[in-house]
Formats: structure tokens, sequence, C-alpha cells
């Protein structure tokens, strides 16, 4: 079930460190480092205790994915949605792939581009010059049935999956972990922004990650500046709540209220299974 996919997309992947430049930083804020590497000097009040750990530990990054599957694709198998593609009528071609890849917004380009760089005459290949062509449209102009039939057929090759899953860490799971990390939140609230640049992508307008953040951080502050970590990403979920409303197509937020709500309510800071949580009314459990 794809009709939950999210409407307002991405910008090209091109822009995104111009839009993450674009979000206000956090006063005297330092990169948190993962485990194992070495740590810029943080007051240590300032850190909650969850800070230590981190949404990119194998574990917790398959839980990630799950949960953002659970939202997006109504199941918790998000490896089957290599070969899933369709136009769901958003204004953005066609949606694909494993976090929503689209042939309007420059992401899907980048991903076929990446392919063809690494697998020269591959199935999806021929079609690079009609990707040029319809970027920042819904037109399937050179594309039809020929291209997603190539689609479904590229993605059983490794390959192409490994490939979609350097283009979703480039442009959406790693730069959302780095800024949690350095707004000093732990795993929770690493996924948390994930899940919100997913969905609204890494724009500094209002109803983008860095708009969502910017209202957030006018409300509580994050604990790289001594706040409570609980009370910001309140304010950050409060921010998204009011950004997903403002758009029909994003206005059910239930992954939002009985899902990242639950776990926050629960202290669950390190994301720790047993999870359990609802999205559009659909159940979901995850035991370890």
């Amino acid at each position: 079930m794809h009709s939950r996919k999210s409407s307002l997309r991405l910008v090209p992947a091109a822009l995104l460190g111009m839009a993450l430049a674009a979000v206000p930083a956090v006063a005297g804020a330092q990169t948190v480092a993962a485990p194992g590497t070495s740590v810029s000097a943080h007051p240590a009040s300032a850190l909650s205790p969850a800070a230590a750990a981190g949404l990119d530990d194998p574990a917790k990054k398959e839980i990630a994915m799950k949960l953002v599957s659970s939202a997006e694709n109504s199941s918790l198998d998000w490896k089957a949605q290599y070969k899933y593609i369709e136009d769901i009528g958003d204004g953005r071609g066609y949606t694909a792939g494993i976090i929503g890849f689209c042939s309007g917004t420059g992401d899907m380009l980048d991903l076929v581009q990446l392919y063809t760089d690494r697998e020269p005459g591959n199935p999806l290949a021929t079609f690079l010059p009609a990707l040029k062509k319809v970027n920042g449209t819904d037109s399937h102009t050179g594309l039809g049935s020929a291209f997603t039939s190539a689609w479904q057929k590229a993605a059983s090759d490794t390959v192409f999956q490994t490939a979609q899953n350097d283009e979703r860490d480039r442009v959406y799971f790693d730069p959302s972990v780095s800024q949690a990390k350095t707004d000093g939140l732990g795993t929770l609230g690493q996924f948390i922004y994930y899940d919100a640049i997913v969905m609204h992508g890494p724009g500094s307008d209002s109803t983008s990650f860095g708009g969502i953040r910017k209202r957030a951080l006018s409300n509580a502050k994050p604990p790289s500046q001594g706040g409570n970590e609980t009370t910001y990403l309140n304010a950050f979920l409060d921010a998204r709540v009011w950004a997903m409303k403002q758009e029909e197509a994003h206005s059910d937020t239930t992954r939002v209220d009985t899902e990242q709500r639950v776990f926050l309510q629960k202290g669950n800071l390190n994301l720790d299974p047993p999870l359990d949580w609802k999205v559009y009314g659909d159940s979901y459990h995850i035991s370890s």
C-alpha cells in the first residue's frame, strides 16, 4: 500500500548542502561523534544520557528503516520496496524505491546516474536523457511502461540496491542524524529528524525540515544548549504536526501521534525494542 506516500517531495539532491546550511545554527553546538570515533569537547551537562546512542548503529538503523516503511509503505519489509514504482498523482512524476525517489525532483535522476556510473549498460541507463528532460515536472515523456519495467528489473540487481541505500544515506539519513547529534539528541531524536526529512525534504521554508526545526528552536532549547531533550522533542513534533496540517496530503498525523509520541511518552529516548505503534490505524511490532 503506497497511497500514504508524501506529496511534498524533495528538493534536488544538489541543493541539500545549501538547504541544511540555511538551517539556523545552534549556538555553541559541536558535533557529537559516533561511537568509536573521537568526540569533540562538549559540556557533559549539555547532553542527555541518550545522546551517546546513535541511529547509525546497524541494529538501530534497521529499526529506523522499518519505522519509516510502516508509514510510507504500510509494511515493515523495507527491502521489498527496491522494486516499487508508481505515479501517485502528487505532481512529482514517478515515486520509486526504498525512500520515494521522484522523477520530478532530481533525486531519482541522481540515483540512476550513480547506478550507471557503477554499472554502465544497466537496464535504466538508456533513460537518463529522458529523466533529465522531465526533472522538475510530472511528465512521463520518454519513460512510461518501458521505464517502470526496467526499474523493476533493475531492482533485483544488488548494484542498484546498494545505489539506493547509498543515495538514501547521502541525501537523507546521514545529514539528519548529523544535525540531531549536533543538537545533542539521542537515538529517538535522530529518528524523529530523519523521518521529518524523508517526508518534508531538507529545505528551509516553513514546511520543510529547516523550517520545522526553526519553529521548534523558537519554543524550546535542545540539549546542546542545556535544554531538556524530551521538552525539545515535543516542541519539534508540535512544529512538525503544524507543518503536516498545512497540506491535505499530510494532514493525517498518526505517524507522529501514534508512533513517535508513543516512544517519547514512554521515555524511550534510545529507541530500544520491543516497540509497539500504529500508523493510519494499522498496528506494528518490533520485538528485537
